[in-house]
């Protein structure tokens, strides 16, 4: 298991109120040993004025399982993590539904932690793959 501690998504709703993910309705449904997926809707609420989803709602959404990933590494009495890049390429249009996300660790350091996010339509069609770098600092 890559956590710290075992984990449950129920545990994971601490981190939900009054942020981003609560805003514009990001939901984590899913959290295995090694992987971290959530959902986001594709509507107002995250499209651009083209009708379809912003490039940065798909950003918003890979930062927030990768930094949460990495959150669920680190002991947080010693350790917090903090975003020090991030890339998304944008593979193709959705208008609408639900993008999901899932976070899996390219590299899990003392100093940093990379993780791949891949976002997916409902149809299972690549819509975005980002990759983020965090940077772990003594608390």
């Amino acid at each position: 298991m890559l956590w710290f501690q075992p984990y449950t998504l129920e545990d994971l709703k601490v981190f939900v109120p009054n942020t981003i993910m609560e805003h514009i309705g990001i939901e984590i449904t899913e959290l295995t040993d090694t992987s971290i997926s959530g959902t986001m809707p594709v509507d107002k609420r995250t499209h651009q004025p083209a009708g379809i989803l912003h490039g940065g709602a798909s950003v918003v959404l890979a930062e927030t399982l990768g930094s949460l990933a990495s959150v669920l590494v680190l002991d947080r009495n010693k350790h917090i993590c903090v975003g020090l890049e991030i890339n998304a390429n944008h593979i193709r249009p959705i208008s609408s539904g639900t993008v999901t996300g899932t976070a899996t660790a390219i590299h899990i350091g003392g100093k940093t932690h990379i993780w791949e996010i891949k976002i997916v339509s409902d149809k299972g069609k690549l819509v975005c793959i980002s990759r983020l770098t965090m940077a772990i600092l003594p608390k």
